[in-house]
């Protein structure tokens, strides 16, 4: 239930979009291609598994007949001892005298060896003094080990005499005369051991003599270890009748284990190395191959210097390389497994596999014969953490610039904006958002995979979009401490003027994220983003899934940027002219300039923002605040104590504040401070405006058909045009009768008119 599981967990990360349904085909090719490998892998496996077992199960037959064979004729031995016994007369006399002289000459021979130790142990210190001062090639060493074998068995011997006399008062004397002896042992195992962690270094020096006197001395203490563990087991195996036969308690009685020591050593000299690989891998993961060179430089040593220098049943090539492929398989899932792994890491040990393979087949090993795997067969599970690497880095980059951003963003400090050269305000994190994908860009292309790249870039467009929603969600909120009917308005001017100046700049942002200025040769940031996803993805890919991403980040990133200044207009509509709107319309409108002050504000924004402002978004502020006035005169309709009385001259202070309105749009490119940097569509504007005369049409006609008249005219050219606001405008005339709105609604209800785009009306209140 879990591998299934797991295989639909690998499924759905493979199969992320309905296009990926024509990869199966492929995927099913691929998969077969790796099964059969693995069933040939397999296979190799099991044969030759059969054949160690069958050679196991030989070598244990022929062992345990050998086993047999000895113990018959041990007890053959023993037989004929017995009979020899009754056979030979006096026998017990001449035994007894045997064994008696036996004795003597053991003592005889135990007592020269002891008096004589000492004198040989000084001999031994001096042939390590002068080893000691050519320790490259130890002359003296097989000397030494032969002399000090036998000083070792003497010592033996000593102390098993010792043990089995029924006086062992002088056992802890003895131990201490010996202590000398234990003191050179460690100095000779020192000089092995040098030896054996300078080994490659020997051979590639050409010191042929050290190393073959090294092999001697491993060889004939293998021999040794050998002899004891088979006396061992025989004196466990038949205890009592080897005790009779005095000859199997000569020589060594305990594991030296040097040929263990020596296969250790291998490792140690190994283990620095990989060490050193670690730090300089960590620095420069590219260069992976020159890093690990020493590898298969000491396995060449080994196959074309070592081996005709070493016993051949060490195998002494495969021993080297069985415990070299160990120990760079630990290294690299040491490395794959570690957590902190950078995806340039991951992306050199995926492409190392491929290339230690071939530099093994050249020495001379399929990759049948190294065991394990050297990564496991985790390629395409690697290739997925590798994509995953990427994507959370992409992440958790956006994450923390985004989290600097707002915190920028609510606290207001002072100069937590940016200029760009052109004096345009920015965010400060854009520039690097932007180069941290490029740098991510660049690390999945050095995949070499398409499926690793259109992960990333899935994730990048999931990033984008993430990051343009967070700024709308951001600023709306932060906006509603202004535009909140239950706001303080002793407070509305405090920070409003940061806050407009963050709207600017993240407004500009979205626009250097898409303005590409040809002539100036400068590419936009989404651009140039293109231009380098293009080459790493496939064709269909990109036609079917990427070109419609960008385009709908091109989109998200206008519509953001519009957002903002449209917010930018609102809050000076709220704020700006919270006492100038509701005067409208009503009997102070006739003897207050409240359109002239607006324009004058206007004035004094756009003479602060010109500079500071990209230009294309200049052209739609100043539309924002054409539109935003028009919509905000004619909801002002609703204010109270509007009131239009047919004896007052509201159609003369309409057309006062019409053209006051005209005059501002028309002469703004022709103001110093806006002069290059404005184009106004003053046309449009004033076609946009042909509305109030509708609206003044409605309070100057007849009652009934001729207000019905007005409406019907007004709601085809307007289609978008409320019953509401046109309710509101009959009941603020002098004159209005219940019978005027009937009319309207009932014709409102006959008028059919076709929807197109939102007009004027579709913003008025």
């Amino acid at each position: 239930m879990v591998e299934m599981e797991g295989s639909i967990v690998e499924l759905a990360d493979l199969l992320r979009h309905p296009e990926d349904l024509d990869k199966i085909s492929f995927l099913k090719s691929e998969f077969t291609r790796k099964k059969a490998a693995v069933d040939r892998q397999l296979k190799v496996g099991l044969r030759d598994q059969l054949e160690v077992t069958q050679n196991g199960i030989s070598s244990i037959s022929d062992g345990q007949r050998t086993v047999n064979q000895i113990k018959e004729e041990m007890m053959k031995i023993d037989k004929l001892c017995a009979e020899a016994q009754n056979m030979i007369r006096d026998f017990p006399n001449i035994n007894l005298v045997s064994q008696v002289h036996r004795n003597f000459t053991q003592v005889e021979t135990m007592k020269a060896n002891i008096e004589s130790f000492d004198l040989r142990l000084k001999d031994l210190e001096q042939l390590l003094r002068e080893d000691d001062q050519d320790i490259e090639n130890q002359p003296n060493i097989l000397k030494v080990h032969y002399e000090l074998t036998q000083l070792r068995d003497v010592r033996d011997d000593a102390m098993d005499q010792i043990k089995r006399a029924p006086d062992s008062s002088l056992e802890g004397h003895l131990q201490d005369y010996f202590t000398r002896l234990d003191d050179v042992i460690e100095w000779f195992n020192d000089h092995i051991g040098t030896a054996c962690m300078n080994l490659i270094p020997l051979v590639q020096a050409d010191n042929q003599g050290m190393v073959v006197r090294l092999a001697l001395i491993i060889e004939e203490e293998e021999k040794s270890d050998n002899k004891v563990k088979a006396l061992q087991d025989a004196q466990r195996e038949y205890k009592d009748l080897a005790s009779r036969f005095k000859s199997m308690t000569n020589g060594p009685k305990q594991l030296r284990g040097y040929k263990e020591k020596f296969l250790t050593a291998i490792e140690f000299y190994a283990q620095p190395q990989f060490e050193k690989a670690d730090q300089r891998f960590l620095e420069e993961p590219d260069k992976l191959a020159s890093i690990l060179k020493w590898y298969f430089n000491d396995l060449f040593v080994v196959k074309s210097g070592m081996t005709s220098l070493m016993p051949k049943k060490w195998k002494i090539f495969k021993t080297y390389t069985n415990i070299y492929h160990k120990m760079m398989h630990g290294w690299l899932i040491k490395n794959i497994d570690n957590p902190e792994l950078s995806p340039p890491h991951m992306l050199s040990i995926i492409d190392w596999s491929e290339n230690y393979y071939a530099k093994m087949i050249k020495l001379g090993w399929e990759p049948a014969d190294l065991q394990p795997h050297v990564l496991d067969h985790r390629e395409v599970e690697l290739i997925r953490e590798y994509r995953q690497l990427i994507v959370k880095s992409v992440d958790e980059w956006m994450d923390r610039m985004f989290a600097a951003d707002k915190k920028s963003f609510l606290e207001r400090k002072p100069d937590t904006l940016d200029n760009n050269e052109n004096g345009y305000f920015r965010t400060k994190t854009l520039g690097d958002m932007w180069r941290m994908l490029k740098e991510q860009t660049a690390v999945a292309g050095d995949s070499g995979r398409t499926d690793v790249a259109e992960g990333v870039f899935d994730a990048m467009f999931r990033a984008l979009k993430s990051r343009q929603s967070m700024w709308q969600k951001m600023v709306d909120e932060e906006a509603q401490r202004y535009l909140s009917p239950s706001r303080d308005s002793t407070t509305d001017q405090e920070g409003m003027q940061v806050f407009q100046d963050w709207l600017v700049a993240i407004a500009n942002d979205q626009i250097a994220c898409i303005d590409d200025n040809e002539a100036a040769g400068q590419l936009s940031y989404l651009t140039r983003f293109t231009r380098d996803l293009t080459p790493l993805v496939s064709p269909k890919y990109l036609t079917q899934h990427a070109n419609a991403e960008l385009d709908a980040l091109r989109d998200g990133f206008v519509d953001l940027g519009t957002h903002c200044i449209t917010l930018f207009t609102t809050l000076i509509f709220t704020v700006d002219f919270r006492t100038t709107l509701p005067d409208f319309f009503t009997p102070k409108w006739y003897s207050e300039y409240a359109m002239k002050r607006i324009t004058t504000t206007f004035d004094d924004y756009l003479a602060d923002y010109s500079k500071v402002l990209h230009p294309s978004l200049l052209d739609v502020l100043v539309e924002e605040l054409a539109d935003t006035l028009l919509a905000a005169y004619l909801s002002c309709v609703r204010n109270k104590h509007a009131r239009f009385r047919r004896t007052e001259p509201f159609t003369e202070k309409f057309k006062d504040d019409i053209l006051t309105a005209f005059e501002f749009f028309q002469t703004l490119p022709q103001k110093p401070d806006l002069a290059g940097l404005v184009n106004v569509d003053f046309a449009n504007i004033k076609n946009k405006w042909k509305v109030v005369n509708h609206m003044v049409r409605l309070l100057e006609a007849e009652k009934g058909a001729g207000v019905v008249g007005v409406y019907e005219e007004f709601k085809r050219e307007n289609w978008d045009l409320g019953l509401g606001w046109v309710e509101a405008v009959l009941r603020a005339r002098d004159d209005f009768e219940r019978g005027m709105l009937s009319g309207v609604k009932a014709k409102a209800g006959e008028v059919y008119v076709e929807r197109g785009p939102e007009t004027i009306m579709s913003k008025v209140k």
